[in-house]
């Protein structure tokens, strides 16, 4: 599939089919997200693949945002290891690595045929908890990741988009 209907192709699908993804396909859009370019290329991401019963129902105490897939990645950045901006204090890359990562694998998983959903609709504190996070990692998202269930669409807002003139500013 060309670039260009991949992305037109792809949106946040919230129904998917229970399955997980096969490991062997998962591992390899990892790889692929493994590409994603960070600051300095430091790689201060970790992504953390939930699966199995237990885990799952875990992660459905905390958020709806697993939408029934039987695999969902956590997204976490190490903050010892992030990137930090010597200019300006407080300023840093985890969680702009962590983003260029998560859109490479989730645009990997469309070219393999598979949907995702990037969320960040939970408690951060309490999934790092109940998933073991150390202590010097934190969560930015959470992508369901597998096979859309049948009935799953777009949502109406995905095809709402802004005029580009509105977004895009020459200076």
């Amino acid at each position: 599939m060309e670039f260009k209907e991949l992305v037109k192709e792809r949106y946040s699908v919230r129904k998917f089919k229970p399955e997980a993804v096969e490991k062997e396909t998962l591992d390899k859009i990892l790889a692929l997200g493994n590409l994603a370019p960070t600051a300095k290329n430091i790689q201060p991401h970790r992504i953390y693949v939930i699966q199995g019963e237990e885990n799952l129902a875990a992660l459905a105490k905390l958020t709806h945002c697993g939408f029934g897939a039987g695999t969902v990645l956590l997204f976490t950045y190490n903050t010892d290891e992030e990137w930090k901006n010597p200019l300006e204090d407080g300023v840093s890359s985890g969680i702009e690595d962590v983003s260029i990562v998560a859109t490479h694998i989730m645009l990997a998983a469309k070219d393999f045929g598979l949907d995702t959903c990037w969320c960040n609709y939970f408690k951060n504190s309490e999934i790092e908890k109940v998933f073991g996070i150390p202590e010097n990692e934190k969560s930015v998202l959470l992508m369901p990741i597998g096979y859309a269930d049948e009935s799953a669409s777009p949502s109406p807002m995905h095809e709402a988009k802004k005029d580009i003139s509105e977004i895009v500013k020459y200076i």
